[in-house]
């Protein structure tokens, strides 16, 4: 099986990816929500966003000029708010220095870059990557790996999950959209078709009889 099977089995079940899913797609807004949903739900993180939009905070330089405390507060429904307010700080700082402002950031930071900063795993970098900067790069994140876990296939790594999704034949996936494309564009919408499936299907470890009917047919016995 290749990856494109998988995410056209996902839309035929219903599932509507027609956008670059992520909310703010290619903004500054997803850098900081990409620290925010770490280990909390979406819904959270878009309380934190109101309130940093509330406070007139929601700027690269803002946030790294912020008290560390009053952003902790703002970020409070997120979870772990003293961390993700350090961490953040921190990383708006950093992006300010390494590269003078978002735009550049965008168009020059490297992955290596993003992995060694205090706070970011290869989930979140690849995030940024993919929503924020525009890259060509697939996310792995526990729904994924709840998905290639359902599927018996087994990884050694991050970076190898991530690659066998990127392996598709993309023009199979334009073709099933009518439209042309770009390689993120596609990544984006598969990742985010994989969290719409995984919410809808997934209690727990479970996945609803549906989704194991759906799925089935590409386990790997």
């Amino acid at each position: 099986m290749q990856s494109d099977e998988l995410f056209i089995a996902i839309l035929k079940s219903g599932i509507k990816v027609n956008d670059c899913w992520w909310p703010n797609y290619g903004t500054f807004e997803v850098v900081v929500g990409a620290i925010l949903t770490q280990n909390t739900k979406w819904n959270n993180v878009e309380n934190s966003l109101e309130n940093l939009k509330n406070a007139n905070l929601l700027n690269l330089e803002k946030i790294a000029n912020c008290d560390i405390l009053f952003l902790s507060e703002l970020i409070k429904p997120s979870g772990f708010h003293n961390v993700k307010s350090k961490r953040l700080n921190m990383l708006c700082k950093n992006i300010l220095k390494d590269f003078g402002d978002f735009d550049s950031f965008v168009n020059l930071v490297s992955r290596k870059w993003l992995i060694s900063q205090k706070g970011i795993g290869f989930e979140s970098c690849d995030a940024i990557l993919c929503y924020a900067c525009k890259r060509d790069i697939m996310v792995v994140d526990n729904y994924t790996k709840k998905i290639l876990s359902k599927l018996n296939y087994e990884f050694e790594s991050y970076d190898e999950a991530r690659e066998w999704l990127e392996g598709m034949d993309m023009q199979i996936i334009c073709d099933y959209y009518g439209e042309n494309l770009s390689i993120n564009e596609i990544y984006a919408r598969f990742h985010g078709a994989i969290v719409e499936f995984c919410k809808l299907h997934l209690k727990g470890n479970k996945f609803s009889k549906q989704a194991d009917e759906i799925l089935a047919k590409f386990i790997d016995f």
